[in-house]
């Protein structure tokens, strides 16, 4: 029998630790290097803030702590981004789960949905009208099991390669004008919309 519970300002290691293990699973291998701390003293701070004490965006945070010893077996990590209202989502707030993960001793025993859903009931409560994020082939049939399914098409950009380039006198536009495709490098990712409950 595991417990789901909200994440505190303490676990921010842990997340970080678990966040390294997912871009293990994901590409191979995992850059170590200042972004790991600079993630937990971020994750700290936002865990630490209520909603009206930070402009930040607000997270969400739920684990499954480990049986044996002391860290966190499992996570559900995402945010809630205010956007501006629009006629299906009259508030204006859309969620972005961006990390989770089990320890890999810890796999197979239903941790990573269990999360999920916590995440998504404090989404509700927050007023999130649609959740997007990128799942990995390994986590897809999860998702789909929970009632996610491909929303639109997205596009992303790299924007320090971006940048770094010199503009081309093609890609000038004037105010107002429909823009053109910028260069650089694009991806299309899964975006999924909060299933529908009942």
């Amino acid at each position: 029998m595991h417990t789901v519970r909200s994440a505190g300002p303490a676990d921010a290691p842990e997340l970080m630790r678990l966040r390294r293990l997912m871009f293990e699973a994901m590409n191979g291998h995992a850059r170590p290097g200042p972004w790991e701390r600079t993630g937990a003293e971020l994750v700290r701070s936002m865990l630490a803030a209520g909603p009206a004490e930070s402009s930040a965006p607000r997270l969400g945070a739920f684990v499954v702590d480990a049986q044996t010893g002391t860290g966190l077996a499992a996570c559900a990590v995402g945010t809630v981004e205010q956007r501006l209202p629009a006629p299906s989502h009259p508030t204006g707030r859309f969620g972005f789960v961006f990390n989770v993960c089990t320890d890999p001793a810890y796999r197979g025993r239903g941790y990573a949905r269990a999360t999920t859903e916590a995440l998504l009931r404090w989404f509700a409560d927050q007023g999130v009208t649609r959740v997007d994020l990128h799942a990995t082939t390994e986590a897809e049939g999860m998702y789909r099991a929970m009632g996610f399914a491909e929303h639109s098409t997205a596009l992303s950009l790299d924007v320090p390669r971006w940048a770094a380039q010199p503009p081309s006198p093609s890609s000038t536009t004037a105010p107002g004008s429909a823009a053109s495709a910028s260069p650089g490098t694009s991806s299309l990712p899964r975006r999924f919309p909060l299933p529908t409950t009942t």
